[in-house]
């Protein structure tokens, strides 16, 4: 939904990287300190992911079809003053192209664009393999990630009477697209949102995708995506731009999504669920936040601390999403940690390092 030649990234080392809760073990954070380190008018990047190794940096795709770092994969140093490597071109063969997901694992990088056809990309700092491409009038894949090494899965919007999924089982050299029959069947209207690439949630060999749209539902896979079941949820749902844009695990029980809707997005009744079953049963969270595209748990905090982002700022919880505070009017699409009180946020027109003290 809308709102190349097997090379590798050169870099050292990529890794994948109530309830009641006794919020006295959590040290609250009470401000956010935001450094941008990219700051280009053209730049729309709604996909970041964790380069950790010799030390911690990120790398990200853009919506104009470029692969960019804060890390130098030739010395393995980051370097916080400026993008490394920034703009790359994906390949020389394709033109506009647009990239909402991107996974890494040790050694390569994965990006999807969204629209047709599906371009999906094995990429590198000076060229790149297509391993995989769909072409459908329907098509918009939304998300990718990895279960391990070896496999992966990305997800997108129903071409026929299913959510898209597509899946590679050796290390991303091949996808297969799952049938319907071993799919639940979407909802007439249901889809998924490419704002955050926080579609996919994975813990273990767990998988949860959310959906939304006309019907925001969760599909959930204990084993890697051969099998399939599905749970309802009660965030707001019944329009195109409506339901769940981001969910994130902290372990196989505690999950929390949120999403709502971007044309209203200072609303925030039922637009926060969450769950300490695994997904099977989702209550809303009444107050905090509006909108946001993109939730995430923060680390090592026993799934107490929570920060979502949306371009209408940064918001903060550490009860484990019930209660929230707004840190920031600064918006962003997309965050991931780097350690406990160390994220990379972005969006229009930035990239950047947020420090929570």
């Amino acid at each position: 939904m809308n709102m190349g030649i097997q090379v590798k990234f050169l870099l050292p080392s990529l890794l994948l990287f109530i309830f009641p809760f006794d919020a006295l073990n959590a040290q609250p954070v009470k401000k956010v300190e935001i450094q941008t380190v990219i700051a280009d008018s053209t730049l729309n990047v709604r996909s970041i992911e964790v380069v950790r190794g010799i030390d911690q940096g990120c790398v990200f795709v853009t919506s104009d079809g470029n692969f960019g770092a804060l890390y130098n994969s030739e010395t393995g140093e980051i370097r916080e003053g400026y993008a490394i490597n920034y703009p790359i071109p994906v390949s020389e063969h394709f033109t506009d192209l647009n990239f909402r997901s991107l996974a890494l694992t040790t050694s390569d990088g994965f990006a999807i664009t969204i629209g047709n056809p599906a371009l999906l990309f094995n990429l590198d700092r000076t060229a790149s393999e297509l391993v995989y491409r769909e072409d459908h009038e329907d098509v918009f894949y939304d998300s990718i990630e990895f279960w391990n090494e070896n496999e992966g899965l990305a997800i997108g919007d129903p071409t026929d009477a299913c959510m898209s999924i597509i899946i590679t089982r050796d290390g991303g050299e091949s996808w297969k697209k799952l049938n319907c029959s071993n799919l639940p069947v979407a909802i007439e209207g249901e889809a998924a949102f490419a704002a955050s690439d926080t579609n996919i949630a994975i813990i273990g060999d767990h998988t949860w995708v959310a959906t939304g749209g006309k019907a925001s539902r969760i599909l959930y896979s204990p084993d890697k995506g051969k099998n399939w079941e599905v749970f309802n949820t009660p965030i707001i749902q019944g329009e195109e731009t409506t339901g769940i844009y981001s969910i994130d695990f902290y372990d196989d029980k505690i999950g929390y999504a949120i999403g709502g809707d971007y044309t209203k997005p200072g609303v925030n009744t039922a637009n926060k669920i969450r769950t300490m079953d695994g997904g099977r049963k989702w209550e809303l969270v009444p107050g905090g936040p509006g909108y946001r595209s993109c939730v995430q748990y923060v680390p090592e905090s026993d799934g107490k601390e929570l920060v979502a982002v949306g371009f209408e700022g940064i918001d903060y919880s550490n009860d484990g999403g019930l209660n929230w505070i707004h840190l920031s009017d600064e918006g962003f699409y997309t965050i991931r940690f780097a350690g406990k009180r160390k994220a990379y946020a972005a969006g229009k027109g930035k990239v950047a390092i947020l420090r929570f003290k």
